[in-house]
């Protein structure tokens, strides 16, 4: 039986993608910053409309929630991203003092880094030159494969823009309904329900598509935890409601 065509695996295609593997998709920011978004903002919704505020107590909550919170955790986000990337530069200091120091047991490493993949004799020693030939490529090779760190990690500025971009465009969502004029709180309430509902499957699709996972499972399980956090929400804004006499 014939086999079609695997055009993946042509030369040049092959070098376009290994040209491009460190490149960093930040599609996962954007999706985990988009749940995040769509979740607390709801939440601050139904608690509101549980609590019996009008609805413009619950756009200024609702956005002034939606600001501090998208903010903070972009901030979080860039602020990891940065750390990782710290982390990789303080390794590779570190291993150009020890190669400097110590070269014939940096040299040592990479023979048994190597060995243990299954080279041997000639080929070994002949990978062993290559490597530690090049200082660069040596300093790389013992960074990856001694430490297990990712030489180009993603751009913290990028990585927080992202996730901060994401958070507002998504997060806004269940606040739209409140902002048309003419319609009463439960109407309001009922089509932000609707439009987060929504939301929420789509991002979660989203997110299974990144993560390679079911997308359909993924979009549902979205649905079904921001659902929960929305009713957790508005269950106490209720409670507060007839214990406190709030609103």
């Amino acid at each position: 039986m014939a086999h079609p065509p695997d055009h993946s695996h042509r030369p040049a295609e092959i070098r376009r993608r290994l040209a491009t593997r460190t490149s960093h998709s930040y599609l996962g920011d954007a999706v985990l910053g988009g749940i995040d978004g769509c979740v607390t903002t709801f939440a601050v919704v139904a608690g509101a409309v549980g609590g019996g505020f009008s609805s413009l107590v619950v756009i200024v909550l609702g956005f002034a929630n939606l600001i501090a919170d998208g903010f903070s955790m972009a901030v979080s986000n860039y602020q990891g991203t940065k750390s990782d990337r710290e982390h990789v530069e303080r390794a590779r200091r570190d291993e150009e003092r020890q190669i400097d120091a110590f070269p014939a047991g940096e040299r040592e490493e990479v023979r048994q880094i190597f060995g243990s993949k299954g080279f041997e004799g000639d080929v070994l020693d002949s990978i062993v030159d290559t490597i530690t030939g090049d200082r660069r490529l040596w300093v790389d090779t013992m960074i990856t494969e001694e430490l297990g760190l990712q030489l180009d990690g993603p751009s913290p500025v990028r990585a927080g823009l992202a996730t901060f971009l994401a958070f507002l465009l998504v997060g806004v969502i269940p606040l739209v309904p409140f902002l048309i004029p003419g319609l009463e709180i439960p109407a309001r309430f009922l089509l932000s329900s609707t439009a987060a509902g929504v939301a929420f499957f789509g991002v979660g699709l989203g997110k299974g598509i990144v993560l390679r996972q079911s997308p359909v499972r993924s979009g549902f399980g979205t649905l079904l935890t921001g659902g929960a956090a929305a009713l957790i929400a508005y269950l106490v804004g209720a409670w507060l409601r007839q214990t406190f006499g709030v609103a």
